[in-house]
């Protein structure tokens, strides 16, 4: 099986999960790459450091996990059934010893057993130290999701957010007579390369006597603390979702980004079974938390359309669970009941044309594209403005030229993503988060040296059309 970035799958499918199972993980570039396997607990943690298996520990305590070295890699074999119980998930990850990027790589080869492969280079990455590999997780059984996604900083940053920090064993000690690391679980031998031991806090059992070393407290950014913070006050309900929000945020490096937030839903006829088993009020619950984070007043701008659009009351954690109105069908008799994107299109434009701050709008349909003239005219002319369109098809078919959005000509930049879903409501949190803000990143990244979040780009837009091309914008051709 050739696996993709995203793939998910039982592993009983392919292999006998009583017997040893291996995986490798290979890189080939001009750096020095180190690979590392976390054994975590329920709360994506490594609270226990002997299921850290790295090049200066290579066995866990009863060798459920074995690493050797590998041609341009590692492999470890994992003996699933023999682990405990608190290891829930076991990450599989690879990351720069010194300099260089994870876009410099010639490639990335992640091989499970003999079954599974999957092949990534340095064009699948841009410029980050560490890359996360592999996950094997249990649920009904065990897992496995290819992630190949990186962190910005390297084996520090992998081991932070793992809930652990690096010591420099070059620096002197502040109290030599006192242990650097608790008395269990026994600490990892000192390293034979030049970096320092590794040090994991897990949770006190205890208070702390006078005679230890205190601990410093793991670093923490500010706005996962206020993400957690604000919807565990606002909307206890949608509490699950922050922590798979706050994986893919700290992964694309946007936990300081600040932008406006859309959602715009397609209420014509075809969408009446989502609207009727709950699945657009669910749409609104999950999107909700990325305004929480990325609007300064923590709201959901929001549009309904069909043949024409109607903007709603911005939604916040006071009002999300009556954003999607109990007579809706009173507001589809109101918008029509085709499919019109360009109207609302223009709508958004003209609501975020002049923000001083990136728009990132959530577009949700079931399909049945038409107006692929009017689509496309309007996406060439919004791509010199500060609006990232996040497509989502729900439950649909025929999405025309939202599927060729990738390989679209005439744009000033790539402004738009699209992903289709059989059923929004069970798609893993991680996996949808993960998908909508796959593109966002590199977006903001381009946009930051060429005018668009300036405003200066929209100094080299086309001339003004004639009145004939105006007539076939209107009509959507």
């Amino acid at each position: 099986m050739i696996a993709q970035r995203g793939t998910r799958d039982k592993l009983e499918k392919y292999f006998d999960t009583n017997r040893p199972l291996t995986v490798t993980l290979q890189i080939q570039g001009a750096a020095t790459y180190d690979f590392c396997c976390f054994g975590v607990d329920a709360d994506n943690k490594l609270s226990d450091d002997r299921y850290m298996i790295f090049y200066n520990q290579l066995s866990s305590p009863s060798g459920e996990i074995i690493g050797a070295n590998a041609d341009s890699g590692m492999t470890f074999t994992v003996k699933l059934n023999a682990l405990p119980q608190t290891i829930r998930k076991l990450v599989f990850t690879g990351s720069i010893d010194g300099a260089g990027t994870m876009n410099e790589i010639s490639t990335h080869k992640i091989l499970i057993g003999d079954e599974i492969s999957a092949e990534f280079s340095g064009a699948d990455f841009e410029r980050e130290k560490a890359i996360t590999s592999l996950e094997i997780y249990r649920k009904d059984g065990w897992r496995f999701n290819v992630v190949a996604r990186g962190f910005n900083g390297g084996l520090d940053a992998l081991l932070a957010f793992y809930g652990g920090e690096q010591l420099d064993d070059t620096a002197p000690a502040q109290n030599p007579k006192v242990s650097d690391k608790p008395a269990t679980p026994p600490p990892i031998k000192s390293s034979t390369k030049s970096k320092g031991p590794f040090r994991f806090t897990p949770p006190p059992t205890s208070t702390p006597t006078t005679n230890s070393k205190p601990t410093a407290p793991p670093t923490v950014t500010p706005q996962k603390i206020s993400l957690e913070k604000k919807i565990s006050d606002g909307a206890p309900k949608l509490i699950s979702l922050v922590k798979p929000l706050k994986v893919e945020l700290e992964k694309r490096n946007l936990l300081d980004v600040a932008a406006r937030v859309a959602l715009v839903i397609d209420i014509s006829g075809s969408m009446n079974r989502s609207y009727n088993d709950g699945t657009v009020q669910e749409i609104v619950n999950k999107i909700l938390p990325v305004a929480i984070q990325f609007d300064k007043d923590g709201e959901l701008d929001f549009w309904f359309y069909g043949s024409n659009c109607e903007r709603r009351p911005s939604v916040n954690m006071k009002n999300y669970e009556q954003a999607v109105p109990e007579d809706w069908r009173v507001l589809q008799r109101r918008t029509g009941g085709s499919n019109n994107e360009p109207a609302v299109m223009r709508e958004v434009i003209r609501d975020y044309e002049n923000s001083d701050v990136p728009a990132y709008v959530v577009f949700i349909t079931d399909g049945g594209i038409y107006k692929t003239g009017g689509i496309k005219k309007t996406l060439i002319e919004a791509s010199y403005l500060p609006i990232f369109w996040q497509f989502v098809g729900v439950r649909g078919s025929n999405y025309g030229i939202l599927e060729t959005l990738d390989t679209m000509g005439g744009r000033y930049v790539d402004n738009a993503n699209f992903f289709a879903l059989d059923d929004f409501k069970t798609v893993p949190n991680e996996e949808l988060y993960s998908r909508l803000l796959n593109e966002f990143p590199q977006w903001l990244k381009i946009c930051k040296t060429n005018g668009v979040l300036d405003g200066s780009a929209k100094n080299y837009r086309p001339s003004e059309k004639s009145f004939g091309n105006k007539v076939k914008d209107f009509f959507g051709f």
